[in-house]
């Protein structure tokens, strides 16, 4: 008897639905029912490249005409994330909502009492957990080869690279690099380090250079959604500490604009037995025999796209098909959620915030 396919839909059709969908058409046991954007003309577009024919401009409308659906990816701008995966757990559907999880705590844990009130699965889009990097550090780590992880630094930094479109406004976008960028290492390195608390934050924030709108040339990232009056009314860089409760401290900088050589993506861990950075290939810094020693990979251990979203994909619908646990559970989105506005609150009163008392 043949299996019967999970039927997916896709809420938001902007640039970041472009992996989650080819990601569902790499899934055997998948089809790609449905697609939901307010923005006709690229929904129709998107419908014809990807041979969809169940197009809606609202999300209610298609989770009511649809009841078959099985589950639904969130990719819409991040005010959108809460409303829109609230509605389709609400309506019985799995949801895998694209990082960051939401615009505040509030939000995010309103999304997780959701998920278990309708006893569905809410996965949080932390790609990075699902790196070929993230997997040989890992499985040191796991093996005790780095003993205690005491002290981490996570760089997401961009020289000039704001997306424009809606990335720049906050009420859409909830914060700038901090919230875009940030996310992605520090969750990294909470993932490495076995997902510890937060307990405190110090943070600060600028607006200095903002998304630097007289430079000539072309710009590296940009948003499919364009803004008829462009805002950029978040911070341009950010950068914070943060303690976790098993005594790891994490210190974290991400901008779009910031007067640098060139981008930054870099990951450095701290033992007591051997240290680690991946700035982009993994290395290894340690002792033997009495000498200090620098350890590289015969293999590439430098991030890979190859496959990346399609691991994602794969688990999501693995977790709904075959009830495998969920690496990436909506438990961490909100713990990520509480360090973001830990570091914003912090930086708005210039004083240290106590997580749990935010």
């Amino acid at each position: 008897m043949e299996q019967k396919k999970l039927k997916v839909a896709v809420v938001g059709v902007g640039g970041i639905s472009e992996v989650h969908i080819n990601g569902y058409k790499s899934c055997p046991d998948v089809e790609l029912y449905a697609f939901c954007d307010i923005n006709e003309k690229t929904l129709k577009w998107k419908g014809e490249r990807h041979g969809v024919t169940r197009l809606y401009t609202d999300e209610a409308t298609m989770l009511k005409e649809l009841p078959e659906i099985d589950a639904v990816s969130v990719c819409t701008w991040n005010s959108a994330h809460a409303p829109c995966t609230i509605m389709a757990l609400n309506a019985g559907k799995h949801v895998l909502c694209e990082k960051p999880m939401a615009m505040n705590t509030e939000e995010a844990e309103a999304m997780l009492e959701a998920a278990k009130r309708n006893n569905k699965l809410l996965m949080i889009g932390f790609v990075r957990r699902f790196g070929n990097d993230a997997a040989v550090l890992k499985d040191f780590i796991d093996a005790g080869d780095f003993g205690e992880i005491y002290y981490a630094k996570a760089n997401y930094t961009r020289r000039n690279g704001c997306p424009g479109g809606w990335f720049g406004e906050k009420a859409r976008s909830g914060g700038g690099p901090l919230i875009d960028l940030g996310v992605h290492v520090i969750d990294l390195v909470r993932y490495l380090l076995g997902n510890p608390k937060p307990v405190s934050v110090y943070g600060v924030t600028y607006d200095k250079l903002k998304n630097r709108p007289g430079i000539k040339g072309t710009v590296d990232y940009k948003s499919e959604t364009d803004a008829a009056k462009p805002v950029f009314d978040v911070e341009d860089m950010a950068s914070a500490l943060i303690r976790f409760d098993n005594g790891t401290t994490l210190a974290v900088e991400a901008s779009f604009s910031l007067n640098i050589p060139h981008d930054v993506g870099k990951i450095e861990l701290y033992g007591s037995k051997a240290g680690a950075v991946i700035d982009p290939e993994l290395k290894i810094y340690t002792q033997q025999n009495g000498y200090l020693t620098n350890v590289t990979m015969h293999q590439s251990t430098a991030l890979s796209f190859d496959g990346l979203f399609e691991n994602e994909i794969s688990h999501f619908v693995k977790c709904i098909t075959d009830g495998i646990p969920c690496r990436n559970p909506a438990e961490d989105g909100v713990e990520m959620m509480k360090i973001l506005d830990a570091v914003y609150l912090s930086a708005s009163t210039g004083h240290e915030v106590v997580i749990g008392t935010v």
